[in-house]
């Protein structure tokens, strides 16, 4: 199975904007670079999966395995996106979550896959963070399944410092 299939497989559930540049076709975010700026402030793993709505394969990024308290913000703008409270092992393979921060995130449908499916994006810059489901557990009964590579880690006061 190739990588870019199994991309489009967990990839998003909803259609997926333009969130290249924020100046494009799409909404405008706060948070808005030209793509050049974008490929300069991101790793090219991070371009590829913020910008142009790629998945990194199951069971490689360590933010998967993170646990310690804090909270999880977007690798592209730096906005707060999950709480650590939220997180819960989905055998997914990605970091899961039930539940955002208020306002932190915004949904579309992408509709690459037979079915369509809800893509999550960064609510202030539009970066593709990854999918959510109807499978998850109480209170919510979602599971955010977001992609590793889109986030970074901050640990709270006390907890010791460094990326998971």
């Amino acid at each position: 199975m190739s990588a870019g299939f199994l991309s489009r497989l967990v990839g998003a559930k909803h259609a997926p904007q333009d969130a290249s540049d924020g100046a494009g076709a799409g909404p405008a975010y706060p948070v808005r670079k030209s793509e050049a700026e974008w490929k300069a402030d991101l790793s090219p793993e991070q371009f590829q999966v913020l910008r142009k709505h790629g998945t990194e394969r199951p069971f490689t990024h360590p933010l998967n395995d993170e646990k310690r308290v804090g909270r999880f913000h977007c690798a592209g703008c730096g906005a707060p996106l999950f709480d650590s409270a939220t997180k819960f092992e989905s055998g997914s393979g990605w970091p899961s979550f039930y539940e955002p921060l208020d306002g932190a995130v915004g949904t579309s449908v992408d509709h690459v896959l037979l079915s369509p499916r809800t893509e999550v994006h960064c609510a202030q810059c539009g970066g593709h963070l990854g999918h959510v489901f109807e499978d998850g557990p109480a209170p919510t009964g979602q599971r955010y399944c977001m992609n590793g590579t889109a986030m970074a880690f901050d640990p709270a006061d006390g907890e010791a410092s460094g990326r998971g």
